[in-house]
């Protein structure tokens, strides 16, 4: 059955010409574009993947208020920045858990950009204690984590990815067998897909199939931090 979210073209359109003028003036002349092409549809697309998320784990959230909901700004935060430009050139939809306040709790993600749209999932730049917790899971648990994240369904689809520590991190064994994820410091997999898989028709379907093969990750994190899955 065919997605009635539908993610179109107009909002990869949109945002090359933003990226081609980001300034108060252009984005004030043409943000009824904005609310038609980005910010509707992408509401939308939450609010209809909201029932199919809840057959992965009831305690994640598709929030689709028009602010601070699944939906991030499109406003840049430009106080401790070089570059001044106000508006993102990208879309992001994070479905993260009842229990997180921001970004940096476990989550699945969707980054719509020109050129660049993938599919993410994990807890992005968790704090010193969360980290902590979760290399603690990770080094007690190694053959559960290898389940997590070395499975064919997992690396067939995700790689994972974000910074690391150049150095094995304080008091864990630097000769463990997973020594290279215990010293990173992003717990995130990244999925690369096409704008034209985005703007299909079915996509609610393939982004419902990508959460659900990244799921035993989000589960192995969410255990880690205490939280129910």
């Amino acid at each position: 059955m065919a997605n009635e979210a539908h993610l179109s073209a107009g909002m990869f359109k949109f945002l090359k010409d933003l990226a081609a003028n980001n300034d108060r003036d252009w984005f004030k002349a043409n943000k009824a574009r904005y609310e038609k092409d980005v910010k509707n549809p992408a509401l939308a697309f939450i609010n209809a993947f909201g029932p199919k998320l809840a057959k992965i784990s009831p305690h994640f959230r598709a929030d689709a208020r028009a602010q601070g909901g699944s939906l991030f700004r499109i406003y840049r935060d430009t106080r401790f920045s070089k570059d001044k430009s106000p508006y993102k050139t990208h879309t992001g939809i994070q479905f993260r858990h009842e229990a997180g306040k921001d970004a940096h709790c476990p989550g699945f993600y969707l980054h719509l950009e020109p050129g660049r749209v993938f599919v993410g999932l994990g807890i992005w730049h968790p704090d010193s204690q969360t980290a902590r917790l979760i290399r603690e899971r990770i080094a007690d648990h190694p053959a559960e984590w290898k389940k997590a994240v070395y499975g064919k369904s997992f690396t067939g689809t995700f790689k994972l990815e974000g910074d690391s520590l150049k150095r094995p991190p304080r008091g864990f064994d630097p000769e463990h067998k997973y020594i290279d994820d215990l010293k990173r410091k992003d717990f995130i997999a990244g999925a690369k897909i096409s704008q034209k898989m985005v703007t299909s028709p079915e996509f609610l379907n393939e982004f419902y199939g990508f959460c659900k093969r990244g799921a035993p990750m989000v589960r192995f994190l969410s255990v880690a931090v205490g939280v129910p899955f």
